[in-house]
C-alpha cells in the first residue's frame, strides 16, 4: 500500500515536500515513481524516479532543477522536495511502485507500476 501526504495550497515560488509512506512492500526491494495528473481527464506525467536502492534517480524536463527526490528505507518512505513551484505544477500527486530495484525504461511511464497511491492535490495559485 503507497499513501501520499504533503499537498496543499501553495504561492508561486514557494515549496511543498510530498511523502510516499510504503507498507506490504520489503525495504530497498522496490522503486518508487512520483506521478501527476493536471487537469481530469489528462493522462498521467511522470515527475520523477528512484531506484530502490536510492542510487538512481531521473527527473521530467519540466522539473529538473527544482525538485529532489530521495528515500529513506528505514521509515519506507520517499519525499518529493518541490521548490520554485509554479501554476503549471498543480494537479493530483501520486506515488506509484514497482517490486524491483529498477525499472528498465527510465520510471517516467505509468506503465512500468503495478502499486499506486490515491494521490494528493497540490494547488500553485496567487
Amino acid at each position: 500500500q503507497l499513501v501520499e501526504s504533503g499537498g496543499g495550497l501553495v504561492q508561486p515560488g514557494g515549496s511543498l515536500r510530498l511523502s510516499c509512506a510504503a507498507s506490504g512492500f520489503t525495504s530497498e526491494h522496490y522503486s518508487i515513481g512520483w506521478f501527476r495528473r493536471q487537469a481530469p481527464g489528462q493522462g498521467r506525467e511522470g515527475v520523477s524516479y528512484i531506484t530502490g536502492d536510492g542510487l538512481i534517480t531521473n527527473y521530467a524536463d519540466s522539473v529538473k532543477g527544482r525538485f529532489t527526490i530521495s528515500r529513506d528505507n528505514i521509515k519506507n518512505t520517499v519525499y518529493l522536495q518541490m521548490n520554485n513551484l509554479n501554476p503549471d505544477d498543480t494537479g493530483i500527486y501520486s506515488c506509484a511502485g514497482a517490486l524491483i530495484n529498477k525499472t528498465p525504461y527510465g520510471g517516467l511511464g505509468d506503465f512500468e507500476f503495478d502499486y499506486w497511491g490515491q494521490g494528493t492535490q497540490v494547488t500553485v495559485s496567487s
